[in-house]
């Protein structure tokens, strides 16, 4: 029970984080001194490619979670923004979510310098679940879409090649 309630403030933080919109400085670039997150108004910095991202279709937006080795992962996306943290560690990722050449593609910046989760490709993805393609060594991830802040049931868990 504790690792839901966990996982809920997660999301909640997470979704607050990246609705906010805002004009922002740079992208929060080294570890800071504090484990807090990033500035929420810090543009993201996402990487190569990324500035053919369009907006994220519907079905991509929203509060997505899975487990892995262990840790809740949360990722939120919301207009071309995304954004993930795995409980256990003390910095977050973000950067874009959208279509590129046709496909509906992540890319995210880890300011802790973590690779696992740079470039995603969605697989697949419907009203309760999403199938993303990592090109880091997580590889392919099934994530459950938390709806109105509550989680899932049972969150999936990691889903090897």
């Amino acid at each position: 029970m504790r690792t839901a309630t966990v996982a809920a403030g997660l999301v909640g933080a997470l979704a607050a984080l990246t609705a906010c919109s805002g004009g922002g400085g740079g992208g929060g670039g080294g570890k800071s001194a504090s484990s807090a997150p990033p500035s929420a108004t810090a543009t993201p910095t996402a990487s190569s490619g990324s500035a053919a991202v369009t907006g994220a279709s519907g079905k991509l937006q929203g509060s997505w979670l899975t487990t892995s080795r262990g840790k809740i992962v949360a990722l939120v996306i919301t207009g071309k923004k995304a954004g993930l943290f795995v409980t256990g560690r003390k910095t977050w990722c973000q950067g874009a979510a959208g279509e590129e050449a046709g496909m509906q593609m992540i890319h995210l910046t880890c300011p802790d310098g973590d690779k696992d989760r740079v470039t995603g490709m969605v697989d697949s993805v419907d009203g309760k679940g999403m199938t993303v393609n990592w090109s880091g060594k997580t590889g392919r991830e099934t994530y459950t879409k938390a709806e109105g802040g509550t989680l899932p049931s049972a969150p999936p868990t990691r889903v090897k090649k």
